[in-house]
């Protein structure tokens, strides 16, 4: 298990893998199916009870990720580009709205930029907030890039809110926004 904040999901899958177990137990003792020795802690510890209240629990820190997500993607921007002020504007974000499959999703990022030595993007960043973790990629351009536009594809681990950056050679900071529902999610949750 690693270590750091509350991970929903891996607590999830604990509570499945110890629920699984108990079964397994309960009918090896039912069967009298020698090699399975029952295993005490687990059956006081796991019960009816205590499964509700972990989904209780599960189910009350569903609504606090949100916030926690978008902090956690706003600290990880200020790594990458320092203390800024992003702008709305010049930045395109283009991607579908609904992912069928949060695998392999196509994007393409484009800034309204000339691209000459005096005024051009030297960077483009995109991150998803709610992806393991959340800088899905970073491309560095030059007035040799042509133009400013990028297109990949990439993964997503739930519905969220994809941001793309553009920061220029004057040193402004350029932001699109676009929130994507996933019905798949493509990061192994």
């Amino acid at each position: 298990m690693a270590s750091g904040p509350f991970c929903p999901a891996e607590y999830h899958n604990i509570m499945i893998y110890r629920l699984r177990r108990l079964a397994r137990l309960r009918y090896h003792e039912r069967k009298n199916i020698p090699g399975e020795e029952r295993d005490v802690d687990a059956s006081r510890n796991l019960n009816r009870r205590t499964v509700l209240a972990a989904s209780a629990a599960l189910a009350a820190t569903a609504g606090l990720a949100a916030p926690a997500l978008a902090q956690e993607a706003d600290e990880l921007a200020r790594k990458l580009m320092g203390p800024f002020k992003a702008k709305d504007g010049k930045v395109k974000l283009k991607m579908r709205d609904v992912a069928a499959s949060g695998a392999s999703e196509p994007i393409t990022v484009s800034v309204d930029s000339p691209m000459t030595a005096a005024d051009h993007v030297k960077a483009i960043h995109v991150l998803a907030e709610a992806n393991p973790y959340p800088v899905v990629s970073s491309w560095y351009l030059t007035p040799q890039s042509g133009r400013a536009e990028v297109s990949f594809r990439m993964r997503l681990a739930k519905t969220q809110t994809v941001r793309a950056y553009a920061v220029t050679s004057d040193g402004e900071v350029w932001i699109a926004r676009q929130e994507i529902t996933v019905t798949i999610g493509g990061c192994g949750g």
